[in-house]
């Protein structure tokens, strides 16, 4: 076992009894003194692994603030504890770390990797999915500090990544199935993906659901676009712009890619879907979907 991994193994289990025990702040010293002294003794990099349970402790209000942001459908309370200290490590090392010595890949996997050890069956999908929607979404703490350049806040001068999405529909003799992903914070969404350079929209769109959800498509309308500011940790500022179609496909099995996003796809009667959560700038596109299918 790698020197780093133990070490933040130590830190997990020294969070897990602080945490899980709810004991005062001032008895971590304690507790991580007789870990590194059962699971580590003469290990070298005891700094490192005090200067990470410090950092997690001090900032753990703002990072249960990330948690819950990343990750609605799951009130921070009703976390698993490993779960929640996992988090709580990986965001320290992905948000603060100096990222010359913790690449966000490596603070994302050695997450992934502590859950896996540690918590239940699922643990290591959800981890993955929060640490990484933070990744991809969220950028760096304390962005909107100090005087703001108002040239830097205009929209129109950051890069822009296109993307393409699509209700996918199909009939059972004459009842209409519409399939649909679920993600890692609970909802039921759209299947969705980036454009390769010089790809058109529909090429793109084709690729991407049958890489996602393993069908052939026939895009067929455009339902709508959905623009919204992300902040990547390496890129900065970019405005993502996915424009969401109706596509036509067979009704037969789906199989689901496994990323660390999602977590499920299905096939739905319309009746179904009233039943689902979803998030509520899709659903006027759904609503005109339907209304079309019913055609």
């Amino acid at each position: 076992m790698a020197n780093r991994h133990l070490s933040r193994s130590i830190v997990l289990q020294t969070l897990f009894e602080w945490d899980f025990r709810v004991l005062p702040d001032s008895d971590i010293p304690e507790i991580l003194e007789r870990n590194m002294d059962e699971f580590a003794p003469g290990h070298e990099d005891a700094e490192f692994i005090k200067d990470l349970t410090n950092n997690v402790v001090n900032k753990k209000t703002l990072l249960d603030e990330i948690i819950s942001k990343a990750a609605p459908q799951w009130p921070i309370e009703k976390i698993a504890s490993v779960d929640k200290n996992v988090l709580r490590i990986g965001l320290v090392e992905l948000l603060f770390s100096d990222k010359e010595n913790v690449p966000p890949k490596v603070a994302i996997n050695e997450s992934i990797e502590l859950a896996k050890r540690f918590g239940g069956e699922s643990s290591g999908r959800f981890i993955n999915g929060v640490l990484g929607a933070v990744y991809r979404e969220m950028g760096e703490p304390g962005k909107d500090d100090g005087p703001k350049d108002k040239s830097e806040d205009d929209p129109s001068k950051y890069p822009i990544e296109q993307k393409v999405g699509a209700l996918v529909y199909g009939f059972v003799g004459d009842e209409p199935k519409v399939a649909l992903v679920h993600d890692v914070f609970g909802y039921w969404t759209f299947s969705k993906g980036g454009l390769k350079d010089g790809e058109d929209q529909h090429e793109g769109l084709k690729r991407k659901i049958t890489e996602e959800i393993g069908i052939d498509i026939s895009p067929e309308v455009v339902l709508g676009e959905l623009e919204y500011i992300a902040s990547h940790p390496e890129k900065g500022k970019i405005r993502k712009v996915v424009t969401y179609f109706l596509a036509k496909a067979k009704v037969e099995e789906l199989k689901l890619k496994e990323t660390g996003g999602l977590d499920d796809v299905r096939w739905f009667t319309l009746p179904e879907l009233a039943g689902l959560t979803i998030y509520d700038d899709l659903i006027p596109m759904l609503t005109k979907a339907i209304g079309i299918i019913s055609k």
